[in-house]
């Protein structure tokens, strides 16, 4: 029988959503502990979960020997450290976005993660749903053909009173603006379809809030395999909606425009002779749904972890996420395309602050 595994989860916001996660599969985890230092939010969120209980202290977490698992839940600024911190003390981590802050940071946590033996996952949930499944079984039944090109739209609605959490839209508190703290799930997504990046050419612009960081950027971008993807990105849409749409040689693939799980709903793939639109619907009538969302996320990480891990984001893919946000910020100052890898002797390896 798999093992069920216990969590402490480590800050109770955007926790609430890993919440409903982790009781969507509760033959998988128990949550043990919920910590943070807002006692009334804390609290509250541990009242939603029976058997699960509250605390102020990330050191008693950390001492805790029957938690298997520190899920991190904090602002953007405090992930690393804690991440460190837990991998140390001999917990599995899961880590929301973004992982860390920097390329060095990241490489960091790839060796403390091997010198503790333990496995860091970080949190990439756009990618489990219906419609991603769907996508994958048409590429590996040899439908889709070559890549050509993608579209993606990340068009929310961020108001000032958005702003008034005092770490947000700024350099130290969120380390970055809307590609780093809002795009980066839907570029995750584009590079689980067509594979890593290989270079990058940004225009950013910080035009609806008065904020440090940016809140609007136009990328151009060309993948290894050749495909050619746009993205656009703001922060002053009237509404939240995330759009994609895939250009292969078979077929053509576009979601809907939930913002949040657009791998969730219903996409539409329509053939390109000679593929044929039954060919298609056959394969995807047969195409299993798995879970969606951070229910699809969390199954993934006890599959890894009880040794069936062909479905998890790895701490690989966390670190290129990363690793594409410093291309961007780098191109964006540059006035020029860039290209990737990028090695240890990047001028913004450190980080991308300025």
């Amino acid at each position: 029988m798999a093992e069920r595994r216990s969590v402490a989860i480590v800050g109770a916001g955007i926790g609430e959503k890993h919440m409903q996660g982790y009781q969507a599969v509760s033959e998988r985890f128990s949550v043990r502990t919920v910590c943070d230092l807002d006692e009334a939010r804390g609290q509250a969120l541990a009242a939603t979960n029976p058997q699960t209980g509250f605390t102020t202290s990330l050191d008693d977490v950390l001492a805790d020997s029957q938690i298997d698992i520190i899920d991190i839940c904090l602002p953007p600024h405090l992930h690393f450290s804690a991440c460190a911190r837990a991998l140390e003390a001999g917990k599995h981590v899961i880590c929301e976005k973004p992982l860390a802050t920097s390329l060095r940071e990241a490489d960091q946590l790839v060796e403390i993660a091997k010198a503790s033996g333990r496995q860091l996952f970080p949190v990439f949930q756009y990618r489990y749903g219906k419609a991603i499944a769907a996508l994958q079984a048409l590429i590996d039944a040899g439908l889709a053909g070559a890549p050509y090109v993608a579209t993606l739209e990340t068009h929310w609605n961020r108001p000032a009173s958005y702003y008034a959490i005092d770490w947000r839209g700024t350099w130290d508190g969120e380390k970055g603006g809307a590609v780093f703290s809002h795009a980066i799930h839907v570029h995750d997504l584009v590079c689980r379809v067509l594979g890593p990046v290989a270079s990058v050419h940004a225009e950013l612009g910080t035009r609806v809030n008065a904020i440090e960081v940016d809140d609007c950027a136009a990328l151009a971008i060309r993948m290894e395999n050749g495909a050619l993807v746009t993205s656009s990105i703001t922060l002053g849409a009237s509404d939240d909606s995330t759009r994609l749409r895939f250009c292969f040689a078979g077929l053509t693939a576009e979601s809907g425009r939930n913002p949040y799980s657009p791998a969730t709903e219903e996409w539409t793939f329509t053939a390109r002779a000679p593929v044929s639109q039954a060919d298609i619907d056959t394969v995807l009538a047969a195409t299993r749904e798995p879970k969606p969302g951070f229910a699809g996320f969390f199954d993934a990480v006890a599959d890894a972890l009880d040794g069936r891990g062909g479905n998890k984001v790895t701490l690989l893919e966390g670190r290129r996420s990363l690793e594409f946000v410093t291309a961007i910020y780098a191109s964006a100052r540059r006035g020029g395309p860039v290209e990737l890898p990028l090695g240890s002797d990047h001028p913004l390896y450190g980080g991308w602050s300025p």
